[in-house]
């Protein structure tokens, strides 16, 4: 083989890697839905969180996959030994039984069990917790899959988007747990809205048609109670955009902005700035010794914590 083209594969070889491990926002947004819910199951079956989701996301196409929307169904196991649900979907063989959930939370439960039930991965559950190579290979042994990438592909997956750093964890966002594991996907095939944490609290960012009811909906909280922690009426109108919060919003901003004043900018209203600080309205006209009928005045400085 000549020098020429020795040069030409190791090019094309290299192009193609950095294809295969290239960010997909998409796949960000699914590990930022489910990890809480990995990080869970780790500590209950110490099966390593970095495993699951990896596992989750190749199995599942990112929750994209026609089985984990028919059924929920995100790791690809089939209706062997199961006596709940099933969905049938074509993979080795044309029409195959899957099993079926109701949510997420229960395929990501069903995983754990699957794997710590089964004799032919008990050498796994010998392994250090943050051995993830270990793991993707011995699952690829084991015979959990028949793509014979498969152990290389959930290594990339938890390499490119550093999920091995979940490992480590002691502790578990709850809220997030729940939520994410109870949520299905849109049947407008729109992703599930990101929550944000700022100042103690949860929020999302509005998008063009969201209610307070369908913001419910999707989040499993009633839409009565999330205009209420907004201090709006259930029924008012959502303009994208709007930071919309899942807890009640606090007494006072962030700790960094104490001593800070924020200076009141034309247009603005004393609602918008509460809501921007994460602050209850009525507590920002107390810190500033302000009744609710204060006509705002640009360039008027305003305590926040």
């Amino acid at each position: 083989m000549t020098k020429k083209c020795i040069l030409l594969l190791s090019l094309l070889l290299s192009l193609h890697l950095q294809a295969q491990m290239r960010w997909n926002s998409v796949y960000q947004s699914y590990i930022d839905q489910y990890k809480n819910l990995a990080i869970e199951e780790m500590l209950r079956y110490n099966i390593p969180a970095s495993i699951t989701l990896a596992q989750g996301l190749f199995e599942s196409g990112a929750g994209r996959s026609e089985l984990s929307i028919k059924g929920n169904n995100h790791f690809g196991i089939k209706c062997h030994n199961w006596t709940g649900p099933t969905v049938y979907h074509n993979d080795d063989a044309a029409n195959e039984c899957f099993r079926s959930y109701d949510n997420a939370l229960q395929s990501y439960e069903d995983h754990s069990r699957f794997l710590k039930q089964n004799s032919r991965y008990s050498s796994l559950f010998q392994l250090d917790r943050t051995d993830y190579k270990g793991w993707a290979r011995g699952l690829k042994a084991a015979g959990y899959a028949t793509n014979p990438r498969y152990a290389d592909k959930l290594i990339e997956l938890i390499e490119l988007y550093k999920l091995y750093t979940l490992d480590q964890a002691t502790s578990y966002d709850k809220f997030m747990a729940k939520r994410g594991g109870t949520d299905k996907p849109a049947s407008n095939g729109m992703l599930l809205h990101p929550i944000h944490l700022y100042n103690k609290n949860y929020y999302i960012i509005a998008r063009p048609g969201d209610t307070f009811k369908s913001i419910g909906e999707e989040i499993h909280i009633s839409y009565r109670k999330i205009a209420k922690y907004n201090e709006r009426n259930k029924d008012d109108v959502i303009t994208p955009g709007e930071v919309i919060y899942l807890k009640k919003k606090q007494k006072h901003a962030e700790k960094r902005y104490k001593g800070i004043y924020h200076a009141i900018q034309p247009g603005e209203s004393m609602y918008a700035i509460a809501q921007h600080y994460g602050i209850r309205l009525k507590s920002l006209y107390k810190l500033n010794n302000l009744s609710p009928d204060y006509q705002i005045q640009a360039g008027t400085l305003l305590r926040l914590y």
